[in-house]
């Protein structure tokens, strides 16, 4: 599964370039399987421009191309953007409409996407402390067309006391509800909810988690 911002108990101050390229610098990580949330929330959109943040190996954003979007994708490690990129090309979509991804490299906690540009912006399991998630979330948010979609998930703060590991740092969590405070009264709020479903364990079992999963539309 690609959950690119999965932290394992390194203190915040550890999630720089060096950290993910580390991470990402022995053999590939996720599964290439795009994220279930996206997959829900994303299936019956239009295809337009899209917006992929902390696209890791690039799953997510390579199953958006595949089914029509213009897609950039965005991360900080510099190895997961060419494990990407290589994905894509071991992987072409034998369609020649198929847009190729825009790989970007920036780090997020000061990069800002451009104004009202993208018709879907998706976070996948960006876990952050609160002073750099919350500017981060309300950049995504500015990034969002007029009738696009935001949409953000991550690990639900019921997942700190569950049997999946999570690191014991309360602050990197956050609840839909928290994302919907951020944003002004130019949204409609489609999905603001913890959704539950199974997943493996490290030792291969399955494994009760939830998701924070927040999906609005710009009016």
């Amino acid at each position: 599964m690609h959950t690119q911002h999965q932290h394992h108990g390194h203190e915040p101050r550890a999630f720089d370039e060096a950290f993910w390229n580390a991470r990402y610098g022995g053999k590939r990580i996720w599964s290439g399987r795009p994220n279930p949330q996206l997959v829900a929330e994303a299936h019956g959109l239009t295809p337009g421009r899209a917006l992929d943040v902390g696209c890791g190996e690039g799953a997510d954003a390579l199953w958006l191309a595949a089914r029509g979007w213009e897609v950039t994708g965005v991360d900080i490690s510099s190895v997961a953007l060419e494990r990407a990129a290589e994905h894509e090309r071991e992987h072409p979509p034998g369609n020649e409409s198929v847009h190729p991804v825009r790989w970007e490299h920036h780090d997020l906690t000061v990069w800002k996407p451009p104004s009202g540009f993208y018709d879907l912006v998706s976070a996948q399991y960006m876990h952050l402390p609160t002073a750099q998630r919350e500017p981060l979330f309300r950049n995504l948010a500015g990034a969002v067309a007029p009738g696009g979609t935001l949409l953000i998930v991550g690990h639900h703060p019921s997942d700190l006391h569950g049997a999946a590991p999570r690191p014991d740092l309360p602050d990197l969590y956050f609840t839909a509800e928290d994302i919907a405070a951020l944003l002004d009264d130019g949204w409609e709020h489609e999905v603001i909810e913890a959704r539950s479903r199974e997943a493996s364990g490290p030792d291969g079992a399955t494994l009760p988690v939830a998701d924070t999963v927040y999906c609005g539309r710009r009016l």
